[in-house]
């Protein structure tokens, strides 16, 4: 059975998919950064200083904090700020991996598009020097 586990273990898919999955979670550590410490400053900017990951709507009287974490402690509220900031990191990591793969695409196509024609065969090569030399004669 340890056997027939380090053979699925070691098969080629197994070891894509585990090396894939830590990828991506590096690339979506990145992702997250690009979008909350540049991105939604920037926006923020233009906006005149808003800061969307606190934006919230309380859904009950017994909220008056000022900020998200404290508005939580009180009761329940809409965090529809952080619900942006996550949708905004959504479609660029979305957009980035369609850019990639589109990427990836045109390269494939590329060496499928340009095939190396195959290598005459001897005989093929021999009838061609004798046309070569009928033409100059």
């Amino acid at each position: 059975m340890l056997k027939e586990f380090r053979d699925f273990a070691m098969k080629g898919n197994v070891v894509d998919l585990a090396v894939g999955v830590i990828i991506g979670a590096a690339f979506g550590g990145i992702v997250t950064s690009l979008v909350g410490d540049i991105i939604m400053p920037v926006i923020g900017g233009i906006t005149g200083g808003l800061d969307f990951s606190n934006y919230f709507t309380p859904l009950s009287k017994a909220v008056t904090a000022g900020n998200l974490v404290d508005a939580k402690k009180q009761g329940a509220v809409l965090a529809w700020g952080n619900f942006l900031t996550l949708t905004l990191n959504f479609l660029i990591v979305a957009f980035v991996l369609f850019t990639v793969i589109r990427f990836m695409n045109q390269l494939k196509r590329k060496d499928e598009a340009a095939p190396v024609p195959p290598k005459p065969t001897r005989q093929e090569e021999l009838l061609t020097e004798i046309r070569d030399l009928l033409k100059k004669a």
